[in-house]
């Protein structure tokens, strides 16, 4: 099984707001970065769909390590909340749904095809590849917003 390194992070601009989103795929000492936006999102959407295209460009089964710097990525997984959702129907422990329950159910699609361990990196700090991932998403907001004249 190949092992891939993949680093994420998602921004946006207002919350909700426009969106960006990066990821860099490492794959044998090749990088492959990504990128887009959403002109209404929240942030938390970007950080999901940030992973949910890093896991789409593999075209196989990974063996794949995610970096994020997003505590709710990483969360729902190291302390099992998806797990929890998925038994309660897709609701919070107090009983009220689950928000971007469609991006958590795509992304748990796609991690099914993997195996998938995520780490949790501080954010805005010293890691290069969060910092570029970072630069990716908050360019993407940079462009839609020179396009729709709002600079």
């Amino acid at each position: 099984m190949k092992k891939v390194t993949i680093y994420t992070d998602g921004a946006c601009s207002g919350n909700p707001g426009i969106g960006g989103w990066g990821t860099i795929l490492i794959y044998n000492g090749i990088e492959k970065e990504l990128s887009g936006y959403n002109k209404d999102t929240t942030n938390n959407r970007m950080e999901l769909f940030a992973v949910i295209q890093g896991l789409s460009a593999l075209k196989e089964s990974c063996d794949v390590q995610i970096y994020s710097d997003s505590a709710y990525v990483c969360n729902a997984f190291s302390e099992g909340w998806t797990r929890q959702w998925e038994s309660n129907n897709w609701k919070t422990s107090s009983k009220s749904a689950v928000k971007n329950d469609d991006l958590w159910k795509h992304l748990l699609m796609l991690i099914a095809k993997h195996k998938v361990e995520f780490i949790k990196v501080k954010g805005h700090s010293d890691n290069d590849y969060n910092n570029r991932c970072d630069k990716l998403a908050t360019d993407e907001i940079k462009k839609v917003k020179k396009n729709l004249g709002l600079n």
